[in-house]
Parts: structure tokens; sequence; C-alpha cells
């Protein structure tokens, strides 16, 4: 298959949320896959079921999601993969809560998967998908599992992709919805009060508040964005000159998740052109490292230095793990 062949196999894949973007309007051929890793690498796991959500624990363990295989997992420290959770829909994101719990973006099964170029990759919905979306508390110690938000301001979440709290105990949730332009940015101030819409408009996949919580980085078709945090789930309508155009993803690159460097720099997974990760600066600037999957699509920071790097090879269903080049960010809760 050459790479036009490969190209058009992929864009037909693709959620339609991901081609809004006026990037992808007219797709290129592919460039060439990065052949070797941009840092030196390990193969922590394979034979994932397009993992996702990484998430260091303090004992060294790693819990991620595997959404084609509805499952919270956990990577021991010894190299083994076990199945903490079953779920229904899509669990797509995750993050620890102020009290000590695991909370799930959960896409209400958005995506169906395929082989294409020897990758799982993620395609459009199952037919009749409208909406399905929710936000689920895990109990770390008892395994109960609770749902605590399936709507905002009376109509369904359509498809919750990310969430992240910050030091407040706020939570902001990515809904990356089904058509263009019709995804929104949620925030409930405290768990179990309402949520809100905050931002509409985008299709929001990546989210992350700032070190010093002064603004929110979202990642959104072929493009990251950044609000300033004006205060509790308010955000500033022209954060940046451009509503909120923060910087393009590198050579038109798809947007996925994010994490964010302590100091402040946005590391956003982007994925076909190649796969890899952009390191953007708070003007735009972009240096990119590269990685043999064109589904690389989230990252991971922990360890006693924060520099230990876990990154998610969804495509090829691998975990690699990395020593990044500056330290990642604490999240505001840990377990």
């Amino acid at each position: 298959m050459n790479r036009r062949d490969f190209m058009g196999e992929v864009i037909a894949a693709l959620p339609l949320a991901a081609l809004a973007g006026p990037a992808l309007a007219q797709p290129a051929p592919l460039p060439p896959l990065v052949d070797k890793p941009a840092l030196p690498w390990t193969i922590v796991a394979e034979g994932l079921k397009f993992p996702e959500g990484p998430v260091a624990m303090k004992d060294g363990s790693l819990l991620f999601v595997e959404i084609e295989r509805r499952t919270i997992s956990r990577l021991t420290p010894a190299g083994k993969v076990e199945i903490v959770a079953q779920l229904d829909g899509g669990p797509n994101g995750l993050a620890v809560g102020p009290d000590g719990a695991l909370y799930i973006a959960n896409n209400g099964g958005r995506f169906t998967y395929v082989m294409r170029g020897g990758l799982n990759s993620p395609g459009a919905p199952p037919p009749g998908f409208t909406a399905g979306g929710k936000i689920q508390r895990l109990d770390l110690k008892s395994g109960q599992l609770t749902t605590l938000y399936d709507s905002v301001e009376g109509r369904p979440i359509v498809a919750a992709d990310d969430l992240v709290f910050d030091r407040h105990g706020g939570l902001w949730i990515s809904d990356i919805a089904v058509k263009p332009g019709t995804g929104s940015i949620l925030y409930a101030p405290r768990l179990g009060e309402p949520l809100r819409v905050a931002h509409a408009g985008l299709n929001p996949n990546g989210i992350g508040v700032s070190p010093d919580g002064r603004f929110l980085h979202v990642s959104s078709g072929t493009s990251l964005y950044g609000f300033d945090i004006d205060g509790p789930g308010q955000l500033a309508a022209h954060s940046y000159p451009s509503g909120g155009l923060q910087a393009p993803l590198w050579q038109g690159s798809i947007a996925d998740s994010l994490k964010i460097q302590a100091d402040g720099k946005v590391c956003v997974c982007s994925l076909l052109r190649p796969g890899g990760i952009g390191v953007v600066n708070r003007a735009g600037h972009t240096d990119f490292l590269g990685f043999p999957d064109r589904w690389v699509c989230n990252l991971a920071f922990g360890g006693r230095d924060m520099r230990d790097c876990w990154i998610m090879l969804s495509g090829l269903g691998q975990i690699a793990k990395v020593r990044w080049p500056a330290p990642g960010q604490t999240p505001a809760f840990r377990a």
C-alpha cells in the first residue's frame, strides 16, 4: 500500500471532528513514518487494545485505559499488565481526584476500530451513535464504579474525551462530540456540583491547566488553543490574538491528548503526519519529537523527578517509557 492509499484509508477512518480543521480540507500524502524514536526508549507493555489516558501512581505503577477493550488497566513496576475494572462505553481519559479516587472520561463508545496499514485506528462512530458520554468515579480500594455526570445544562454529554482537575478541586472536561463545531469544554467547580459549559464550538480533545493555574490549554483539530482562566470555569474569549489559537500543530498533524511540563510548555500528542509529540511554548514555538507510530495518543509524567515519561503508542498497542528532557507538571492530586 503506498502512502496516498494509506492516507485515504486513514482519513476515511477518522472521526468527523478531527477533520474540521482547514489544514485537512485537501489531504496530502503522509510523510514517512518516523523510523526511530526521538529519545531512547523501552517498550514496557504491548498487545494492548488502543491504550490511552495514562496516570502515573505513587507506587510506580501506571494506570491507563484500553479504549477498545473497555478496561481500566494497570502496568505494574514489574512490567505486568492487570485489569483493574471492566466498563461499558469507551473509557478514554483518567485523572486522580481530590478524594484519591480515579475519575474517568467515558466517550460512550464514540469510536469504532479497524486495522489499517498495520496500525489499530479509531474510526467513525458505530451506527446510531448520537451521545453516551459520562464522567465516572472508580474507588481504587473497593472497586466501586459510579456515574457522576452524564448531562450538562439539560443535554447529554456526547463523548467525554479527557479531564483534568485544577488545584481547587474544580474539574475541566473535554467533550469531543461527533459533528464538527459541536463539542464543548465543561466545568464543575467541585465534584457533585452541576456541570456547566465553559466554552462551545471547538471539538476539544486534550485539556490541561498551566502550573500557575492561569491558563487552560486545549487541543482540537489541527491546533493547540490557550485560554486565560478568569475565574472558576470562566475562560477569556480571546486569550490569544486568533480566538485562542496558541499554535498550529506540526505539519498539520491532528491533535490528541496533552500534558504540561513544569515550565509551562505544552506537550501535545499529534497524529498521522507523522505521529509524535510537539512541545509548545507560550509564544507558540514548537519543538517536535517523532515516534514510530502514527497514533501517538497520550503521555504521563512520573518518578521522583517527574522526568519518567510513559508514551501511548496506541496504533501499535504499546507503551514506551523514556526519560523526558524536562520535568513534567505534578498533577493537582495523586494516589
